[in-house]
């Protein structure tokens, strides 16, 4: 039996054999050759402790059972308010494996996750590994295929250097020998990338990309969660395979007991694919939108001032804020956020938890900080940090310990924060009060809720073992915020972990701006700025423009082109500004004020390729349409003059969008435009189609 579907460009063949083996021969956005042996195409990959692994695959997640066991069962094929999807059942013995493929109307995407059920019977399933997607004979070809045929993009990510993309032919991670189809050939060698704890991004982005070398067609993925994840590619008899993950007994120390009558659902995970890398960057961007919560903040995306970044630095009090929130509304800012520090008198690292403000800071009470906000215009906000409790907050040790993460029976304690339990019903009857008391005594419709430690492995306090404490936390956390959001459906929360370590769409799908990174310098923020859009949609990702007490025009409009295309968090000491300096923070944030209303339906562009902290220009466009917006940064070099080649598209009219008084020569040529820049300057472009 075949079971296949053509929709918006994209392939779906899946074989069932006389034997009712499941294999997946093809899910991409072209017709692919028929497999001459198609053994390991197998749909899911699932082991469970006890089975035997049938293939000398070393650390590789190959030959598991009872994922070779596995046995159709019955399918469906239906519509859904999204699109089109697929479940398919496989069983073995007393387990039902149910395979979740989602397409979406439009978009050249899918999602997918696999459930588990286990039978009314006696027996344990001690689970290790199970894929939320597997697909064997990734970009096959009938010609045999060679490592340098495919080129493997891996996003690392990390604190103050977020979405920084290098390429690598898959011969670099000791591929070269893997598509050698002798008699006896095998390889136990794999591009393996993981993280474990509550950093998902802390090292690299929970995404990859695979590009075919002599075309650039591209294949994108993502893995949606807070905790631990990890996915591998590798080869199998000649044919390359891609597998994604949650946890996994190996990688994250996570298993599931699966106890009769109970069901395990795996981490979501989910696939673009495109002509190029940046082609399928734009469906994965489109199906972000589509997954995400409707946030009226999204539609209309309102500028924020944080009182933070190279200004207050956590030390705010009434004098201070006063004077900023002035400039801010004048400058144009919507939202007002008083970020950390409001709640303690003096050092607050190890004594947050109580969230309650400091009578020394705000004399008045933090009423009166939250009215001046308010009477300007603006909306007030707060930063929490509402998942740790500091060793030193009295109420940390008042509570039980059952409150915190634990592992053999101790309090795990990093930074000098406890971890909280969100499967605590008592903790989310603290984080719930936290957050009515601020809406309700201050009028906070703003929240940045951030997020400073990584609690590792997890808690294996009440639970299986420490991973799976860590995957019931998370999605407890996420359905914690589902309530906060019912009951404030109005309320804006940002999402923040040191800046974008937490940078993914299990959380994302719910908050309307992520916090893109904490990076102080705003020379090695344009790097940053550039290529966020590959991790976030651009009304969602929130970049610092600060202008320096001391700095200069240019540096100001630097600061601005920044954050002009994406989501301006604005901050800086903005009363100390020149007039003249002022008035370019005032245009800027009123240009993208105008242009924000299209941006957020359109879909980033790179003309010359993902930036590096390196690259001596950079440059992110915004496709919306009829229209294109580019901003351009010169970070170094003599050279001031750069060709942006735009393939594919006719420019009719090219203008300096920002700064307006402040030109710079440009030329266009049609596909291309050329602009001269000054070493550390910036520009914004407005071109017509």
């Amino acid at each position: 039996m075949r079971v296949t579907l053509r929709e918006n460009g994209l392939y779906l063949d899946l074989l069932v054999t006389e034997e009712g083996d499941v294999r997946l021969l093809n899910l991409s956005d072209r017709e692919m050759p028929e497999p001459a042996d198609s053994r390991w195409f197998r749909l899911i990959e699932v082991q469970e402790s006890g089975q035997n692994q049938d293939d000398n695959g070393g650390s590789k997640h190959t030959g598991t059972q009872p994922g070779s066991l596995l046995r159709y069962k019955s399918h469906r094929l239906y519509s859904t308010a999204a699109g089109t999807k697929l479940e398919l059942c496989q069983r073995w013995r007393g387990l039902a494996v149910t395979s979740h493929l989602q397409f979406y109307t439009g978009v050249r995407a899918v999602r997918s996750w696999v459930e588990l059920a286990s039978d009314e019977t006696e027996e344990t399933h001690p689970l290790e590994y199970l894929s939320s997607f597997r697909l064997t004979g990734l970009m096959r070809k009938q010609t045999p295929l060679a490592a340098d045929d495919f080129v493997l993009r891996i996003p690392h990510s990390t604190w103050y250097g977020e979405a920084q993309w290098q390429s690598y032919p898959l011969s670099e991670f000791g591929c070269a020998p893997y598509f050698e189809q002798s008699g006896d050939h095998f390889s136990m060698k794999r591009a393996a990338f993981a993280s474990t704890g509550t950093w998902p991004a802390g090292e690299h982005l929970p995404m990859g990309a695979l590009e075919e070398a002599s075309t650039g067609r591209a294949t994108v993925w993502q893995m949606e969660t807070a905790g631990s994840w990890n996915w591998e590619l590798s080869a199998i008899e000649g044919q390359l395979y891609l597998a994604l993950s949650g946890p996994s007994q190996q990688e994250n120390g996570f298993a599931k007991l699966l106890k009769p009558g109970e069901t395990f659902v795996s981490v979501p995970c989910a696939l673009a694919f495109g002509e190029t890398f940046e082609a399928a960057i734009g469906e994965l961007t489109k199906y972000r939108r589509l997954i995400r919560r409707p946030n009226a903040d999204n539609e209309h995306p309102g500028v924020i001032y944080n009182d933070y970044m190279n200004c207050l630095w956590g030390e705010p009090t009434t004098q201070k804020e006063l004077p900023l929130i002035e400039a801010a509304a004048q400058a144009g800012c919507q939202y007002y956020c008083v970020d950390c520090g409001w709640y303690a008198d003096g050092f607050w690292w190890d004594g947050v938890g109580e969230w309650l403000p400091s009578a020394a800071r705000f004399p008045g009470g933090i009423e009166e900080v939250m009215d001046a906000i308010r009477a300007h215009g603006m909306i007030p906000g707060l930063w929490l940090e509402l998942e740790v409790m500091g060793t030193q907050c009295p109420l940390a040790k008042k509570v039980p310990p059952e409150w915190f993460f634990q592992r053999h029976g101790k309090p795990i304690i990093c930074r000098s924060r406890y971890q909280l339990d969100y499967r605590n019903p008592e903790v989310i009857r603290h984080a719930d009060g936290v957050i009515d008391r601020l809406v309700r005594d201050y009028g906070v419709g703003y929240l940045k809720i951030d997020y400073n430690i990584n609690a590792g492995v997890g808690t294996d306090y009440h639970s299986e073992n420490a991973g799976e404490g860590l995957l019931s936390h998370t999605r407890a956390y996420l359905a914690w915020l589902d309530g906060v959001l019912a009951r404030y459906p109005g309320l804006v929360i940002e999402n923040c972990g040191s800046g974008g370590m937490r940078m993914e769409y299990s959380l994302l799908s719910r908050l309307s701006i992520q916090s893109v990174t904490d990076q102080t310098d705003y020379r090695k923020m344009a790097a940053i700025a550039c290529n966020c859009p590959t991790a976030v949609t651009p009304e969602q990702a929130a970049i610092w423009s600060y202008p320096l007490p001391d700095g200069d025009a240019e540096e100001t409009i630097f600061n601005m082109v920044n954050a002009m295309l994406l989501r301006v968090h604005q901050s800086g000491f903005l009363p100390r500004l020149s007039a003249e300096r002022q008035a370019l923070v005032r245009e800027g944030l009123a240009c993208h004020k105008a242009i924000c209303e299209r941006t957020k339906t359109g879909l980033p562009f790179w003309p010359l390729g993902l930036g590096s902290m390196t690259s001596p220009f950079l440059a992110l466009g915004m496709d919306c349409g009829d229209t294109l917006y580019l901003a351009v940064w010169h970070v170094h070099g003599e050279n001031n003059e750069v060709t942006l080649p735009l393939p594919g598209r006719v420019v009719k009219a090219a203008r300096c969008l920002y700064p307006l008084e402040r030109p710079v020569p440009l030329a266009c040529t049609g596909d291309a435009i050329t602009v001269t820049l000054a070493p550390l300057t910036a520009r914004v472009f407005e071109l017509t189609l």
